[in-house]
């Protein structure tokens, strides 16, 4: 990467799955703290936490999550998870992240989502670096009463360590139109909100999420399927959270050459650049800028600019926003 000093420049990151980006040695830990007897090797367990270049579709991906989700299922484990993902995105340079998790996802031991959101913010306040929590609701048939909760939930902790909420999970097998109501109750608390959409479904995924209200869109890439979508992300100012290794993974795009980073800057959307899951993807922050700076000749204004665009799209204040942008 030609000209560009990533250590000079503060990172940040706002798409970000906790569950997804457990380290290596955070898993073993986790492990030992519950009395898990660790039988495999490090080869081994990384087989069962990311994924393989043989990786068919968004699907397939997001069954590497089952084994960590087993790992966070106490407040003392959530907790710390979060404090350790903290950590080490400070080490790598990043100046602000949002850790995005499903509470509903980690009641499977006794805890109520409120105790899960609970031992989250505890990890959160152990660290010295600004970050935000969002919590996910997740897509499925049965769990409307939850992802009620979740919003539920998000409104008592907002301004507390959490900062917004999300839908996540398979958007192929449960389109975005079907989850209207989970956003209209998040505008009635006015609970501000990000939409996974346009990354395994169609632009019509993206136009439902502009239609609920989505200021963000995570990944988003295949709004570049449609024009008079991309005017309208375009048009209203909406930043899209791509997430370029994961598309790979996912079978989105074969390779880095395809991915459309250029034609969404060009048609005057907002982007910014983010991991998603670091161990599922086997990434971090500054994998992802190298690989984009590498293949599209990107320079440090260019970097500048998506970090720019990260800052002004967080889920947080003004004054919060202009003490970060100093810090670019």
């Amino acid at each position: 990467m030609k000209n560009v000093n990533l250590d000079n420049i503060g990172l940040v990151d706002i798409h970000l799955h906790l569950d997804g980006s457990l380290s290596l040695e955070t898993v073993k830990e986790l492990m030992c703290m519950q009395g898990i007897k660790n039988e495999n090797t490090d080869e081994e367990l990384l087989k069962r936490l990311q994924v393989s270049h043989e990786c068919k579709d968004l699907n397939e991906y997001l069954e590497k999550f089952e084994y960590p989700l087993t790992l966070l299922q106490t407040g003392e484990a959530l907790s710390f998870a979060v404090y350790k993902l903290i950590e080490e995105l400070k080490s790598e340079g990043i100046i602000y992240a949002e850790i995005r998790f499903a509470p509903q996802l980690h009641t499977k031991k006794g805890m109520s989502q409120k105790m899960a959101v609970e031992a989250a913010v505890r990890g959160l306040n152990r660290s010295s670096l600004d970050a935000g929590l969002i919590l996910c609701c997740m897509r499925g048939n049965d769990n409307h009463a939850e992802n009620m909760e979740t919003v539920e939930t998000a409104e008592k902790y907002l301004g507390k360590g959490v900062v917004a909420i999300d839908l996540a999970g398979a958007e192929g097998l449960f389109p975005t139109k079907d989850f209207r109501d989970i956003f209209e109750l998040a505008r009635e608390k006015h609970i501000p909100f990000t939409i996974h959409a346009g990354e395994a479904d169609n632009p019509t995924s993206v136009e439902y999420a502009l239609k609920f209200g989505a200021k963000r869109i995570g990944h988003g890439v295949r709004s570049v399927e449609n024009a008079d979508t991309l005017k309208k992300l375009s048009y209203g100012g909406i930043t899209l959270e791509l997430c370029p290794t994961s598309n790979l993974n996912t079978n989105i795009y074969e390779n880095i050459n395809e991915y459309p980073i250029k034609k969404l800057m060009d048609a005057g959307v907002k982007v910014t650049i983010n991991t998603d899951n670091m161990m599922v993807s086997g990434t971090d922050i500054k994998k992802e800028l190298t690989m984009l700076a590498d293949t599209f000749g990107f320079d440090e204004d260019d970097i500048i600019d998506f970090e720019r665009n990260a800052i002004m799209a967080a889920f947080t204040s003004a004054s919060h926003k202009e003490k970060l942008l100093r810090l670019l």
